[in-house]
């Protein structure tokens, strides 16, 4: 048997995970791993190498197990704990908690350590060969590492120094690479998982461990992108659009015109302000500001949730 050397820091023998167990059994097997082909053989096989799992909302359960009051519709990714304290690293552990139902295995990524005491940073690519094509870009080429091919793409895992402090913030890479980066206080679905589309989160090679994140890569990350400025289309509120009420087209306006990290709250200032105007005898723009939103890139889901909010204070029922 060998040591795990992926184990959070302070595991070992002796560890106490965040589910109150403790074990002694988290270190590889020797021989060949084997691809993980159900949600317990995922969550099975990360404990073994060193990943703390928990288990999310998995899309044929009868209902989502997830914690929120409300689901918005997207099965299979909710956790079903509190991921960042509810995590374990005991076998046992894991045995008890997908016994009690269809679970989805996730990797809670801020609790995971590496070498030399590395942080985990997972590369979410929204499509096969999104980040290949952004070191390409960069006159680099994207390393050989542990890779689970998802529904749409695939996540890379790779370790950094826990100095960086990274969050899931891309850097200078905003605009540049089709997906996200998840590091700190932040979960990935695992292998084994099943998406809502049917599709099995697999392992490229299960016997391929996580390398060191490129240079360049930490760089970007951690570098704040220079944006040129804007010119914002909010001096066309004023507009008539056909179809549309007055004032629609610069709400709906300011909502296309949405940077990533700003979109939900542009979206709920703009639909306040709808339902101000709907709330004071004037036409509902709230078509208008959902067509904006999915065309910002928000899904139907959160943008409807976000609407009802920014209606359900301003006292208007969406």
């Amino acid at each position: 048997m060998t040591e795990n050397t992926n184990a959070p820091a302070g595991a070992g023998a002796n560890a106490v995970d965040q589910l109150g167990g403790g074990s002694d059994t988290t270190v590889t097997q020797d021989g060949p791993d084997s691809q993980p082909s159900t949600p317990l053989d995922g969550a099975l096989w990360l404990v073994r190498h060193g990943f703390p799992v928990f288990p999310c909302d998995h899309p044929e359960a009868p209902r989502c197990v997830g914690l929120h009051k409300t689901c918005d519709g997207s099965r299979g990714k909710h956790p079903a704990v509190a991921f960042t304290r509810a995590w374990t690293l005991d076998e046992r552990k894991v045995h008890e908690t997908f016994a009690r139902g269809l679970r989805n295995p996730a990797v809670a990524v801020g609790a995971c350590s590496g070498p030399c005491g590395a942080r985990l940073l997972v590369v979410d690519s929204d499509r096969h060969g999104a980040i290949e094509d952004v070191a390409g870009a960069h006159g680099e080429q994207w390393p050989d590492t542990m890779r689970v091919w998802t529904a749409k793409g695939h996540h890379d895992y790779v370790w950094a120094p826990a100095a960086l402090h990274l969050g899931n913030g891309l850097g200078t890479l905003q605009g540049q690479f089709e997906g996200d980066v998840r590091a700190g206080n932040a979960y990935v679905i695992g292998p084994g998982a099943l998406h809502a589309t049917g599709a099995l989160y697999e392992l490229e090679d299960p016997e391929r461990p996580p390398v060191f994140a490129p240079s360049w890569l930490l760089d970007a990350l951690v570098t704040r992108p220079q944006y040129a400025p804007r010119r914002t289309h909010w001096q066309d509120a004023s507009r008539s659009v056909p179809g549309q009420p007055r004032g629609a087209h610069g709400l709906a306006a300011f909502v296309v015109d949405s940077r990533p990290g700003d979109r939900n709250n542009r979206l709920f200032w703009a639909a306040c302000r709808a339902a101000e105007d709907a709330r004071d005898g004037g036409e509902d723009a709230q078509d208008a500001l959902m067509e904006a939103a999915v065309s910002a890139g928000l899904s139907v889901q959160e943008a409807a949730a976000t609407i009802r909010s920014a209606y359900k204070r301003s006292g208007v029922t969406a």
